[in-house]
């Protein structure tokens, strides 16, 4: 996929962008509500461009379903948003989540140790977000985690424009950690590559399923009661040592012997078929 296309957008640092090994283990990150708590910054962002614009401001269950998916596709939703003001209410919103949001957010517990181990480990972290790129990375700088990526991947920089999901977005992130995410199922043209989606909402699990990939779900992000199970993550965890533990039960973290594959055997980490997971 190529990362200029109007549907992702990609920032990869040259010195850690490098074509997979046969034995690639990579973790697919996404952002909000995965690795950083927007602590609100996102709602009252969008609570202060609604009031600027006279909108009736939403309950916060609707206010929290905002968190994950493209801010153009949310808006629309709202009685009374018409497209030609989407423009204006995303250019206030971002204006308020830059001076404020960001330094408002906070690093969920235990995922900057977690980054730390899986990069000693030597796997392979990208971030694929439906935020807009260079947000991401501003973010991720001002949070003290980009270090742990080799690529970010996010939508257009213009946020009133709505995209196709995640799919393209995590098939750059693929792209970048030299997978061919338009050559057909990873399992079937990669089969000795390990590599999952980890994320909090449907978007993460239907943009994995676009290329094959299993999606661990984490509670501690913004999906309604049901959402991950119903989609078909799997695991779900609770806390980032759980998902520690979920990604060496994946084998993609410190496999063991015992985990460990023949040449040209299959590592991959295959999606599960949807259902709910009790």
């Amino acid at each position: 996929m190529n990362s200029d296309s109007p549907t992702a957008s990609a920032a990869v640092r040259p010195a850690e962008s490098a074509v997979a090994a046969p034995d690639t283990r990579a973790v697919l990150f996404d952002l909000d509500g995965t690795l950083v708590d927007p602590a609100g910054a996102i709602t009252l962002g969008i609570v202060h461009a609604l009031n600027v614009h006279g909108i009736e401001i939403p309950d916060q269950e609707v206010l929290d379903s905002f968190v994950g998916p493209p801010l153009a596709t949310s808006l629309a939703s709202l009685p009374g948003v018409t497209e030609t003001l989407i423009p204006s209410i995303v250019e206030e919103y971002r204006q308020r989540y830059l001076a404020e949001g960001m330094a408002a957010s906070r690093v969920y517990p235990g995922i900057e140790k977690l980054l730390g181990t899986l990069n000693t480990a030597g796997v392979v972290c990208a971030v694929a977000t439906s935020k807009p790129t260079g947000l991401a990375e501003r973010l991720l700088e001002i949070q003290g985690i980009r270090e742990h990526f080799a690529a970010v991947h996010g939508s257009p920089e213009d946020e009133s424009i709505p995209h196709a999901g995640k799919g393209p977005i995590l098939g750059a992130a693929l792209e970048a950690i030299g997978l061919d995410p338009a050559a057909g199922p990873l399992a079937e043209t990669s089969p000795e590559a390990s590599v999952v989606m980890v994320g909090d909402r449907i978007f993460d699990v239907d943009g994995a399923a676009d290329h094959g990939l299993r999606c661990i779900g984490v509670r501690w992000g913004y999906a309604p009661a049901g959402e991950l199970e119903a989609a078909g993550a799997y695991p779900i965890v609770s806390t980032a040592e759980h998902l520690e533990d979920a990604l060496a039960s994946a084998g993609i973290l410190n496999p063991t012997p015992q985990k460990a594959h023949a040449p040209g055997s299959v590592r991959f980490v295959a999606p599960r078929s949807r259902q709910t997971i009790d």
